[in-house]
């Protein structure tokens, strides 16, 4: 993954004023135009996909750079301003909240009018879900999910978790050109960092802790259950991150997920994961396991180690001039329709220069 900085992320409440909401629609349309115009689909997409870009993006719209606000507003600008635009080979799908409880959906309604088989796509969403929730423990549960691919599957994820203890958010970004595994390493960047403890089980370095962890889910509950209470017994000796990772885990309630994994057998860690029912707590209390009876360590590492263009909603760095705001919305506006000029025209145009050029020069 590469990683160029990092940008905190307060936790804020509320929504964005309607008449910020209702600019942003119409500026990040116009932005849109001219970039899938200029530069196409693919291109867009990998912007979206990079963490910096979509945080200078937001600010562009208007909002605070160091707001949590700004993922789920621009998300819903885009999400809105899209509708707007037509079949332009882009698509935008799932948002905060029960929105993201959606997407699958509407993934499955824009596959139907493309006539292809949504399968793919789905299991995309859900897993990249999954990770960020259960594989990747950073104490930040995921609220908002959007889905955003092309009309031939390539595909990017935008969501974002809350630590409401500590009050901040973290931004997830994904974009399937650069996943070689869902389980190693799979994101584009990670933006937020707090000293929180991180279990990431999808470090690329711990390719041996996966494998043990898929082993470990396939033998009898019973025997999981035994090492999970020999570490909770001894948890004054352990070490204090374990007694952290371990406290919340109750061996009753992971029991029937033992009893699961021993039925099904997961094939590896991607088919642990993707099992319906098995979360964070069971896939620590494997990871635990597995450092008991084989030594093997669990990873602790964080993989998450331009705001002056229109100001911001809550006057920072100043406050937002709307005079100025529907001032780049038109001269935005103006350039899409000059960019809107038929291909065809721009071709005879070329062509009868070449044939003037040509004709003088003999």
């Amino acid at each position: 993954m590469r990683k160029s900085g990092s940008i905190d992320l307060p936790l804020h409440y509320g929504k964005a004023p309607r008449w910020l909401f209702e600019k942003m629609k119409l500026l990040s349309k116009s932005i849109s135009e001219i970039i899938l115009i200029e530069s196409g689909k693919d291109f867009f997409l990998e912007r979206l996909s990079d963490p910096f870009w979509f945080q200078c993006f937001g600010c562009v719209l208007g909002f605070d750079w160091h707001s949590s606000g700004l993922t789920t507003t621009v998300c819903g600008a885009l999400k809105e301003a899209f509708r707007s635009l037509g079949d332009c080979g882009l698509y935008i799908c799932g948002g905060k909240g029960a929105a993201s409880r959606k997407t699958p959906q509407e993934i499955e309604s824009i596959a139907q009018r493309l006539s292809k088989p949504a399968d793919g796509l789905i299991d995309a969403s859900k897993m990249s879900a999954k990770v960020d929730n259960c594989a990747l423990q950073d104490g930040f549960n995921l609220y908002h999910h959007t889905f955003i691919f092309t009309d031939d599957f390539k595909w990017a994820v935008i969501q974002q978790g809350m630590s409401e203890e500590g009050r901040w958010a973290r931004r997830y970004h994904w974009h399937s050109e650069s996943i070689n595994s869902f389980v190693s390493e799979p994101h584009k960047g990670i933006v937020s960092d707090k000293n929180f403890i991180t279990v990431n089980m999808v470090d690329k370095d711990r390719d041996e802790l996966r494998e043990f962890v898929a082993e470990l889910s396939w033998r009898p509950g019973m025997k999981n259950l035994k090492d999970l209470l020999i570490l909770k017994e001894s948890i004054d000796r352990l070490p204090a991150r374990h007694k952290i990772l371990l406290s919340d885990i109750n061996p009753k309630y992971v029991d029937k997920i033992f009893l699961k994994t021993y039925e099904n057998k997961p094939k590896d860690f991607y088919s642990l994961l993707s099992l319906k029912g098995v979360g964070a707590k069971t896939i620590r209390a494997l990871a635990l396991i597995s450092d008991l009876l084989y030594g093997e360590k669990i990873s602790f590492k964080d993989p998450a180690r331009f705001s002056f263009a229109h100001g911001g909603k809550d006057g920072y760095p100043y406050k937002i001039s709307l005079s100025q705001y529907q001032k780049t919305i038109d001269t935005l506006s103006g350039f899409v329709k000059k960019a809107k000029i038929e291909r065809s025209d721009k071709v005879k145009a070329l062509k009868s220069i070449y044939r003037f050029y040509n004709c003088y020069n003999r």
